[in-house]
C-alpha cells in the first residue's frame, strides 16, 4: 500500500487554504490518503531568511492582488482577513491535540479554521477566536483551553514543525508524494500528474 500524501500547511497561508480545498479530491482519485500536517512556518523562515509574503517588500503588494485572483479562478470563497499573517499557534496546537483523539475531527477543524479565516475573513489568532470555531464542531471549551496550554501539546507542535523542516519544508502548502516534494498550490496539477504517472 502506498504511503499517505503528506500535506504540510500553515493556517496563515491563503495558498495552504486553496490547496486544502483540492488535495483530498486529487488523492482520492488515485486511492491515496492525505496526512494533514499544520506547522509553524516561522521556524523554516528563520533558516531560509524569508518572511511572510504580505510583509515582504515588492512581494507584499503582489500577494494582495494574487490571492483574490486565485480565489476567483478557483471559485473559492475569500474575504481578506484584517490580520495578516494571523498567529496560528492556538489553531495548530488544537489540531494536533484533536489528531491524537480523532483524525477526522481534526481535519474538520482544520477545514473550519481555513474557512473562517480565509473564506469569511475572521481573525483566528487568539484562543477565544479558535474556541468560537471549535464550539460549532462540538469541541468542549474547557478541554480545548487546557489542551493548548498543555506542555505536551506545545511540544508536539514543535516536534511536528521540526520534523517538517528536517524533511525540507519551507513554505505552505508543501506536499510530499512518495518522497517527491512539491511547493505551492500552483503545483497541484503536477502532484496529480505524478500520482497518475508514477513520476518523470
Amino acid at each position: 500500500m502506498n504511503e499517505p500524501i503528506e500535506f504540510y500547511f500553515e493556517f496563515a497561508s491563503p495558498y495552504g487554504y486553496f490547496a486544502s480545498l483540492k488535495i483530498d479530491t486529487i488523492a482520492a482519485a488515485y486511492q491515496r490518503e492525505v496526512s494533514w500536517r499544520p506547522i509553524m512556518l516561522g521556524a523554516a523562515f528563520k533558516i531560509s531568511g524569508s518572511v511572510s509574503n504580505v510583509q515582504a517588500p515588492l512581494r507584499g503588494p503582489y500577494f494582495l492582488r494574487d490571492v483574490p485572483r486565485c480565489a476567483r479562478l478557483m471559485g473559492a470563497p475569500l474575504v481578506m482577513p484584517p490580520t495578516m499573517p494571523m498567529n496560528s499557534l492556538t489553531a495548530s496546537r488544537t489540531y494536533w491535540w484533536l489528531a491524537d483523539k480523532d483524525p477526522d475531527i481534526a481535519r474538520g477543524f482544520a477545514e473550519a479554521i481555513f474557512h473562517a479565516h480565509w473564506g469569511m475573513g475572521r481573525d483566528m489568532s487568539t484562543v477565544e477566536q479558535v474556541l468560537e470555531v471549535a464550539a460549532d464542531l462540538g469541541i468542549a471549551e474547557e478541554e480545548l483551553r487546557a489542551a493548548v496550554a498543555d506542555p505536551a501539546i506545545k511540544a508536539r507542535l514543535k516536534a511536528e514543525t521540526d520534523r517538517a523542516v528536517e524533511a525540507g519544508v519551507f513554505g505552505s502548502p508543501f506536499i510530499i508524494v512518495d518522497g517527491e516534494p512539491f511547493w505551492g498550490a500552483d503545483r497541484l496539477d503536477q502532484v496529480e500528474r505524478w500520482l497518475a504517472s508514477g513520476g518523470w
